[in-house]
């Protein structure tokens, strides 16, 4: 009978041979992959080279204790599950596993029944711990997400290819300006991948020292550096079996960059003060919004590492050429607002949605100070309303004041553009959209089809 979860990565430790194959037989017959140590050697030396989710420890060990091991594989592996396994079960060596940090005790002998059951609940535990992680971050961060849905051609090829390689574990390198949403990319490119059930980790390579940036992607023991109390397990080792994205990679100080390398290259690490070559399962996605070519010609990247990083090149469009996913981003950010204060705002009038796309066609700031700002309204706009819209009225004194937009006639633009700035700009200053279609010569029903060819619905706002 197979096993209902996913392989798992085993060590089986006791100090019988025959007891140790026959436990092996039975787990690789479940699809697992499982490494034998006989003494407590063999097992430290296993578990600081490569990463399991799971060790079965015999209590007894010839004349060493399993339990005094115990301690001492979580100290070198602090999310590794332990479980005791004995033919002397008692109520006092269980209560004292469990004080030591034994994730579950087994007595001899057990069926496979048995052992399917404390893997499926090794399995569940990790799986939700995976995605309290993952919503931490996400609740944490600064900024909600952008959107993925698109109506421009250039950031759907984007996105097709983005998906074709997801399932693969090819190293993905994402350019573009900052607030165009190479993070969300990057975490659709892990749902979408054989390790989605796996971590998810960040590493943002801008925001800490070199020495504190190094202990918080490899991890360091104890006694490494001023302030090393204990050892630590690093990101690389979290996001073992998962995807480490690092974020803002062409920011990495130089001194990281040939270990950053040798992860890249051989998937092999040291953590700071310890000189054990451990080796970590991860698939690599990178982001940056720095020329790196220029960066390398500068002498500031190394060239190897920009050319292991650079396997798939994706250039995440700037918004200023995603005039037509404005307001599938401005809704996407109410949906978080709404969430945020327990309000049910159902979306924008119109003079409010032409207002914000008037706004981003005169703008030339970076994509980040635009999201920033187009952020600040639609949060202003959710606290502001008292009704089921957000109006120009709630919107804040930049967005309903900005200047002209620069769309000049004889300039390279097409008439479409043209004509649909054009009734922006009236529906903008006029009180109301039939005063507007007054102005602009058409009956409301056209201007109606006019405004809704320019901006077309996304969902149920």
């Amino acid at each position: 009978m197979k096993h209902t979860t996913e392989p798992f990565n085993l060590l089986v430790i006791d100090d019988e041979t025959a007891l140790r194959r026959t436990l092996r037989t039975a787990l690789e017959s479940m699809d697992h992959k499982v490494t034998e140590a006989a003494n407590s050697a063999q097992a430290l030396e296993a578990v600081r080279r490569q990463r399991f989710d799971l060790a079965f420890l015999d209590l007894k060990l010839g004349t060493e204790k399993g339990l005094d091991l115990l301690p001492e594989l979580l100290r070198s592996a602090g999310d590794l599950h332990i479980v005791i396994v004995t033919a002397f079960a008692g109520f006092d060596s269980a209560v004292e596993a469990m004080r030591r940090g034994a994730f579950d005790y087994l007595p001899k002998p057990f069926t496979p029944n048995q052992i399917r059951m404390v893997l499926d609940r090794s399995a569940l535990v990790r799986g939700l711990r995976n995605r309290v992680a993952a919503l931490e971050e996400r609740v944490g961060g600064p900024d909600p997400t952008t959107e993925l849905e698109t109506q421009e051609p250039a950031m759907q090829r984007v996105l097709d290819a983005a998906f074709q390689v997801a399932p693969t574990d090819a190293t993905v390198l994402l350019r573009g300006e900052s607030g165009t949403g190479k993070n969300v990319l990057a975490r659709a490119l892990h749902a979408r991948s054989k390790r989605s059930k796996r971590p998810f980790v960040t590493v943002h390579c801008p925001s800490l020292s070199a020495e504190l940036l190094e202990s918080d992607l490899f991890g360091h023991t104890r006694g490494a550096f001023t302030g090393a109390v204990q050892d630590k397990t690093g990101k690389v080792d979290a996001a073992d079996g998962g995807t480490l994205f690092l974020d803002e990679v062409g920011d990495l100080p130089p001194v990281l960059q040939p270990k950053l390398l040798r992860l890249v290259q051989d998937r092999e690490y040291e953590r700071v003060g310890e000189p054990i070559v451990r080796r970590a399962d991860v698939r690599i996605v990178a982001a940056t919004n720095r020329p790196l070519e220029a960066e390398v010609a500068a002498g500031r990247f190394r060239e190897d590492l920009f050319y292991r990083l650079n396997v798939i090149d994706l250039t995440v469009p700037s918004l200023r050429s995603r005039r037509k996913d404005l307001l599938s981003i401005a809704r996407g950010l109410l949906a978080f607002f709404n969430r945020q204060s327990g309000k049910s705002v159902a979306g924008f009038t119109a003079e409010a949605e032409a207002v914000m796309n008037a706004y981003r066609s005169c703008r030339r700031s970076a994509a980040s100070r635009y999201m920033r700002e187009l952020r600040n309204a639609v949060e202003r706009g959710v606290i502001m309303t008292a009704g089921p819209e957000i109006g120009v009225e709630h919107l804040p004194g930049q967005l309903t004041t900005a200047p002209a937009p620069r769309m000049e006639i004889g300039g390279h633009v097409t008439l479409e553009d043209l004509e649909a700035e054009h009734i922006r700009r009236v529906i903008a200053s006029a009180p109301s959209l039939d005063e507007a279609a007054q102005v602009l010569g058409i009956d409301p029903s056209t201007l109606w089809r006019k405004r809704k060819r320019s901006n077309p619905p996304k969902g149920n706002p």
